[in-house]
């Protein structure tokens, strides 16, 4: 009887027991404020942070014949490659090739004959039309830098309707001259062939070696035959380059630009073919002499050697008509994506970024070029305005386009002309059979 009644007792409280846990209210336990099955779903409903996708890598071939410049573009791309992969996500490699201006186009012609273009190059605005005829330049048009540019400059890098080009460097230049030497000998710029003779021979009474002749490069004597061509034939023979083209006219007919030319290798610095447009630029800066036929494009590598010098740009004078003295006009150095590029959606990202409207102000200014778009905002230097002063006053003739070839000939025949290899009758001949070389290859 005892033991039934204890077995009975014990189930009772089992009972209790299995109730009480049933109904959550267990001894000494308080209900939660969550279940657990809630917790458990709301981190599930928790959203997982968003891992970035590993960059693209994209890799271009840029090729500049500026190597002065190394320094300021390897900055400048870094930039890009930066900007285009917070950006875009894209991990650009820029392989950079910077061939010596003498060799540059060459290396290019060479580069693109065997199908090795490189994705971005430069040319000279002169000779766009032979490289869009042979279908080596993408065609820009729709880019974005191209509602920034001045329509003069646009104009420059336009053709059949279609911008081929971005241009970067547009050039007023003449002449180099050192202005306290100038100055110290009450010399103002010529502007006859007699003024300057005359300004040559008080230089020498002074001991100021007139001319700086630096003819390691073949490219820097060149810059004689392009000043001396064009003021003749700008402003007398306008329509001499349509007539040697036609086989109608001849260089005897501008023979005048050895004139000038005379002039200058008669009066210069000595030993010229140990000097480079390097080493010529540190003589310049210098006060080696007192004038210099180079471009105000070697401004930034002479104020490196000397920052306080001070020197203007003035034209040539090419005879004793003030008419032909005048400023030249060109947009020289103008960059170009080839149509066969791997990376071109890149490669357009990197032409547009040269002319961006936030960094590419600092860039120009560094370089000492022009402003060419609306992008630029920066105060132009002493000597662009002195040559913008000629070309306000009607002195001054764009860039004349000679025939693929005739500029490179001119080069090595300057040289030539100067060691007395050459006379001036087999300068001419040459000339004149190149040029009809040049119209028939391009026929």
């Amino acid at each position: 009887m005892k033991k039934a009644l204890y077995t009975m007792l014990v189930s009772i409280l089992l009972l209790s027991l299995l109730a009480a846990c049933s109904s959550g209210g267990a001894a000494g336990n308080e209900p939660k404020d969550e279940p657990a099955a809630a917790d458990s779903s709301a981190a599930k409903e928790e959203p997982k942070p968003t891992e970035t996708p590993p960059p693209t890598k994209a890799e271009l071939k840029v090729m500049l014949g500026q190597p002065r410049f190394k320094e300021y573009f390897e900055k400048y791309f870094e930039q890009f490659k930066a900007k285009e992969l917070a950006e875009k996500n894209i991990e650009v490699t820029i392989e950079l090739e910077m061939p010596n201006p003498d060799q540059a186009k060459q290396v290019l012609q060479a580069r693109l004959a065997s199908n090795d273009a490189p994705d971005l190059f430069d040319v000279h605005a002169n000779d766009l039309a032979t490289y869009h005829s042979a279908g080596y330049l993408e065609d820009l048009s729709a880019q974005p830098f191209v509602a920034t540019l001045y329509d003069g400059v646009k104009r420059q890098v336009t053709l059949d309707g279609k911008v081929v080009a971005l241009p970067m460097e547009s050039l007023s230049w003449g002449y180099l001259y050192n202005k306290k030497i100038f100055a110290d000998n009450g010399l103002t710029p010529p502007q006859t062939l007699d003024e300057m003779k005359a300004a040559v021979e008080t230089l020498k009474a002074n001991g100021v070696a007139p001319f700086l002749l630096a003819f390691q490069e073949s490219w820097v004597p060149q810059l004689m035959t392009a000043l001396s061509l064009g003021g003749i034939v700008s402003s007398q023979q306008p329509d001499w380059i349509e007539k040697m083209s036609a086989g109608e006219a001849s260089y005897a007919d501008v023979q005048a630009i050895f004139d000038i030319i005379d002039l200058i290798m008669a009066n210069g610095t000595e030993k010229p073919f140990e000097v480079g447009n390097e080493a010529g630029s540190t003589d310049f800066a210098n006060g080696k002499a007192a004038m210099w036929v180079q471009g105000p494009w070697n401004a930034e590598t002479i104020l490196k050697v000397n920052p306080d010098m001070e020197f203007g740009v003035a034209p040539l004078p090419v005879s004793n008509d003030p008419a032909g003295t005048m400023i030249n006009l060109s947009t020289s150095t103008t960059l170009a994506v080839s149509p066969t590029s791997k990376n071109k959606e890149v490669a357009l990202d990197l032409l547009n970024y040269i002319l961006d409207e936030k960094d590419s102000s600092a860039l120009f200014q560094e370089l000492k070029f022009n402003p060419v778009s609306s992008a630029h905002q920066y105060e132009v230097f002493p000597w662009v305005n002195e040559a913008s002063e000629n070309v306000a006053q009607g002195k001054a003739y764009q860039d004349l386009k000679l025939p693929n070839g005739v500029t490179d000939e001119q080069a090595k025949l300057l040289q030539s002309y100067y060691a007395k290899e050459v006379t001036k009758e087999q300068f001419i001949e040459t000339m004149d059979r190149t040029w009809a070389a040049a119209v028939k290859a391009s026929q």
